[in-house]
């Protein structure tokens, strides 16, 4: 099925031919995925790829222990308490935490892994009809960060898809695998579950109400963003996603192989470490909208390697497509004075059309004081 793009106002555009599609992702007319490079038997990073020194991994990594929360803590009317005080702290510290014994089945989040490998080991010509350098468009396979912008390619394709409610967007997920939108569909499902679960814990450890826009939380945007990095040659060279912030109010993350490294508050890089079954939770832009400053989105990158291709598949949660997140009104006072104007995904969506992420910021449009 052709897809259409979703504008800034949420109504639909026509949709572009395949021709066209291939005319508008690369100057000289052609697009390479990582992939099809890797199967070419590459033995170094082609010149685009190759990171300026400032950009390079260093190795250099701090070695402190990242917080992990058991969530079936919280069901201890005794417990909850110290588990709302670890969120709150794991979220000013570092934006950060891991989640276990969350409710999603791992044969849930196998199945996704799984059926993600399978898509991108699908020949190029089976996954051209999605590739789109709109990123209005509600699903879109593409390359790098903005294949048509981006000064350095980065190591990674990536499928994303617009995901709730589910019913809306499904028709237009992947048909190849034939068992895409069933697998990815479950994951889908049960993250978004897990997320409103998690949005109350932590407006809980902000001292809002636990149920703070519980509507626009249950009916808000998801986005799929599945992340694959193959074997790299040369990954000091190079990354599968340069150090920037997610949009998002909240994002969870599945990966299955390490490689994701998060950045703390004295600019030292933590790895995160591979824990059976845990679930990745970062803060991202939208949320240090709301906590007007109190929680900071977590700078972060993938890095790459020379021996195991990596999948990542990160489920991104604001408002709905159409509404803004602003500071809780409950976070304003003398102490703490309006610092940020209203945003939404459609103002990322067109600064992120403008903008190289490499050397700007969205969140620094949304600051009043910068």
């Amino acid at each position: 099925m052709e897809k259409s793009s979703v504008s800034p106002n949420n109504s639909f555009t026509s949709p572009m031919t395949l021709t066209e599609k291939k005319s508008l992702v690369s100057p000289n007319n052609s697009f390479n995925s990582v992939m099809t490079l890797t199967e070419e038997g590459l033995t170094s990073v082609p010149k685009r790829y190759v990171l300026p020194p400032s950009l390079r991994p260093d190795g250099t990594l701090s070695n402190k222990c990242l917080p992990i929360v058991d969530l079936t803590l919280l069901r201890h009317p005794l417990l909850r308490p110290q588990i709302i005080q670890q969120v709150r702290l794991a979220c000013k510290e570092l934006g950060f935490f891991q989640v276990v014994n969350h409710g999603i089945p791992e044969s849930v989040m196998k199945d996704a892994l799984d059926v993600a490998t399978e898509f991108f080991a699908l020949p190029n010509e089976e996954k051209m009809h999605l590739m789109s350098p709109n990123v209005h468009d509600p699903v879109r396979y593409n390359t790098s960060l903005n294949d048509v912008k981006d000064k350095v390619s980065f190591w990674r394709d990536f499928l994303k898809h617009y995901a709730n409610p589910i019913s809306n967007w499904i028709d237009l997920w992947p048909s190849n695998p034939t068992c895409y939108k069933e697998k990815m569909g479950n994951y889908t499902k049960a993250v978004q579950k897990l997320q409103e679960e998690l949005m109350e814990v932590i407006f809980e450890s902000l001292e809002l109400n636990p149920t703070y826009l519980h509507e626009d939380i249950a009916e808000g945007s998801q986005v799929m963003a599945v992340n694959f990095y193959p074997v790299c040659p040369e990954p000091d060279l190079a990354l599968g996603l340069p150090p920037h912030t997610d949009y998002s109010l909240l994002s969870i993350i599945l990966q299955n192989h390490q490689g994701l490294q998060i950045m703390d508050r004295d600019e030292k890089w933590h790895s995160v470490p591979l824990i059976e079954g845990a679930l990745i939770v970062q803060m991202g832009d939208h949320m240090e909208v709301l906590s007007n400053g109190r929680y900071k989105g977590v700078v972060h990158r993938a890095t790459v390697n020379s021996e195991k291709k990596r999948l990542s598949i990160t489920s991104l949660h604001s408002l709905a497509l159409g509404k803004k997140v602003r500071p809780a009104p409950e976070l304003v006072d003398e102490q703490h004075i309006l610092s940020y104007k209203e945003g939404g995904i459609s103002d990322f969506l067109d600064f992120i059309s403008g903008e190289n992420i490499v050397e700007a910021k969205y969140i620094d449009i949304l600051k009043l004081n910068p």
